[in-house]
């Protein structure tokens, strides 16, 4: 206890804990290891509750905003050369969730490289 050998105590006004007594430092570590034990049944409980849920058939997370029949639906668009933003407005998902989800993107964001400057022409002022 390095607070304790510099003569730093907790002492709660409300609650009468004074950390400070022996007595203090008693209710005080009951009351820590009581918060962990809540702590630990709530952890406990919840992940039963998963795995039941898991064995109802249940899966937890948000559900996908592109289907496989609206992802099938993109790729065609995409392969078409449908704009971006048409395809996103048509299956009414942002354009993050496409670029995403569809692999192909990957090649149609990439911006053309920068022309080289001229020789003899300096592109600072």
């Amino acid at each position: 206890m390095r607070c304790r050998g510099r003569g730093v105590g907790f002492k709660s006004v409300q609650e009468h804990i004074d950390t400070t007594t022996p007595g203090g430092r008693l209710v005080f570590h009951v009351f820590g290891a009581l918060a962990s034990f809540e702590r630990e049944l709530i952890q406990e409980r919840t992940l039963a509750g998963l795995a039941a849920a898991r064995e109802r058939g249940r899966l937890g997370g948000r559900p996908t905003a592109l289907s496989p029949a609206k992802l099938k639906q993109a790729r065609k668009m995409i392969g078409e050369k449908t704009p971006v933003t048409e395809v996103t407005q048509v299956l009414g998902v942002s354009r993050a969730t496409l670029y995403r989800r569809v692999s192909e993107l990957g090649e149609a964001r990439t911006r053309p490289a920068l022309k080289e400057p001229d020789a003899g022409v300096s592109s600072l002022p």
